[in-house]
């Protein structure tokens, strides 16, 4: 009944054929007949009156088609497309990104206070600390002599050297300043031929001169010779090496203040 309801064909055609029974009964005049039509209505209704004779048909040309199984290129496709281009990697933590920076600076800055401290070293810091030249003579000790002066960029370009190998030999081998614009060493300017400065003279225990290096050189030269003094050798590696130096004419001569004054 449901079926004919859902359709208005359905609905006129068992109109009609329940009336042209109910004529057909009534001109026969059996009256009986008529409850049995009545009763066996729902029945006609199914099988003589419906629109559509063939419901099993009907209902299979609605029935989804089955889905089919996935193949595998189907899954990698699937994977693919889930890791879709606009999802970009993870950017890396903020945070970490702000230590990352932090160390840096602390190193730049550490090595840049290393640097300064080299180069804080001054000719003036060199020759406070540098020993009385009459009391390296008499001590028993190999000897370095520098002249030098405050004017001189070779000299000043050269303390940070300096000192490095004089905190390594300072307790085996006396280190001295002499400032060639102090009058009070004109003797031994011309003893050592101090033409050009920084001049250093390396000097045994006796205090006879084993080798002299003059101006800019490598470390290297400075380093090994008074590894020499210090294990008493009778010479050095570098007797006589020349570099850039100042030229002695530039002194500015003064008066000795002060005669302990080894400046």
């Amino acid at each position: 009944m449901s079926r004919v309801a859902s359709s208005p064909l359905g609905l006129h055609r068992f109109g009609l054929c329940y009336r042209n029974l109910q004529s057909l009964v009534l001109v026969r005049g059996n009256t009986s007949s008529l409850s049995f039509i009545r009763r066996k209505s729902r029945r006609l209704l199914g099988v003589a009156c419906q629109t559509n004779p063939n419901p099993i048909e009907e209902a299979s040309t609605t029935e989804k088609s089955p889905i089919e199984p996935s193949s595998p290129d189907d899954s990698s496709k699937q994977a693919v497309s889930s890791s879709s281009p606009d999802r970009l990697p993870q950017l890396p933590n903020k945070d970490l990104n702000k230590k990352i920076a932090a160390v840096s600076a602390i190193a730049a800055v550490g090595l840049f206070l290393s640097t300064r401290l080299d180069l804080g070293v001054s000719l003036k810091d060199l020759s406070a600390t540098a020993l009385p030249y009459e009391e390296a003579l008499s001590n028993g000790k190999p000897t370095v002599v520098e002249f030098y002066a405050d004017w001189c960029e070779v000299c000043r370009e050269l303390a940070p050297d300096i000192y490095k190998v004089e905190q390594q030999y300072k307790d085996s081998v006396n280190f001295v300043m002499l400032n060639v614009d102090n009058t009070k060493w004109e003797q031994e300017l011309d003893e050592f031929g101090v033409e050009g400065i920084p001049h250093f003279a390396f000097l045994d225990k006796e205090g006879n001169e084993e080798g002299n290096v003059v101006g800019r050189l490598p470390r290297q030269y400075l380093l090994e010779n008074v590894a020499a003094l210090a294990r008493g050798e009778s010479s050095v590696p570098h007797a006589r090496v020349v570099g850039q130096y100042s030229s002695t004419e530039a002194r500015r001569v003064h008066q000795v203040v002060d005669p302990r004054s080894h400046g």
